[in-house]
């Protein structure tokens, strides 16, 4: 699986991209299908203003889930987790046909 990580409006740090980078590969796991998964974190001009965007191509289909929080740390645990349940419904919506 190939991960793509942009920052816009500011220069992430290897910390956070190593934290984005191991809590995304995670989806891997869930189905063998996610080949390219793209996330965009940038910074908005509201009270929360960490924006996480994941967007993880699969055959057939693109999942895309947008998160905002405090922290970039949250915002990416958040928008993983409903990747993940996003990608257990196309799964099993797919193989049980």
């Amino acid at each position: 699986m190939e991960i793509n990580v942009k920052s816009l409006k500011f220069d992430a740090d290897e910390k956070l991209l190593a934290y984005v980078d191991k809590k995304v590969s995670k989806l891997a796991k869930f189905f063998d299908g996610v080949d390219v998964v793209d996330v965009t974190l940038s910074l908005l001009s509201e009270p929360d203003n960490k924006n996480v965007h994941i967007q993880a191509h699969i055959p057939g289909e693109e999942l895309i889930i947008e998160r905002n929080a405090r922290t970039f740390e949250e915002a990416v645990t958040e928008a993983v987790d409903l990747m993940k349940e996003k990608i257990v419904r196309v799964k099993e919506k797919k193989f049980d046909k």
